[in-house]
């Protein structure tokens, strides 16, 4: 059960869509509790809460209003990496987290699709 004092709401504001970048990504195999996790805490994205830890992290490395999303699941955690832009949530890339790091190519691959999707890409 998750707490809704761990969440801050930005101010009412219509609910933002949600963006995936390059084409559909497939659905990762999660448990039915993990997809309720990831569907739930996108849903407040797009309601405009923020997000803290342990369920996101910021990004600023990757770039400015970049986060991670974690999810936990029996069978891993899952990364979703996400941006807030003011019309929507823009998801980068779905990963299983293998590692502490964050893969150097993972975000190579969340940089180029967010510079392509703001006109800046090769």
């Amino acid at each position: 059960m998750m707490s809704f004092l761990t969440y801050t709401p930005d101010g009412p504001r219509r609910p933002r869509p949600l963006r995936w970048l390059k084409g559909h990504l497939k659905t990762p195999p999660l448990s039915p509790a993990a997809r309720r996790e990831a569907g739930f805490l996108l849903r407040m994205l797009q309601e405009g809460f923020t997000l803290a830890m342990p369920h996101s992290r910021p990004l600023p490395s990757l770039g400015p209003r970049c986060h991670e999303l974690r999810i936990r699941d029996a069978g891993g955690s899952w990364r979703v990496i996400y941006r807030i832009d003011d019309d929507a949530i823009v998801i980068a890339e779905v990963f299983r987290k293998t590692t502490m790091a964050i893969p150097a190519h993972g975000l190579r691959t969340c940089r180029q699709r967010f510079a392509d999707l703001d006109g800046g890409g090769s």
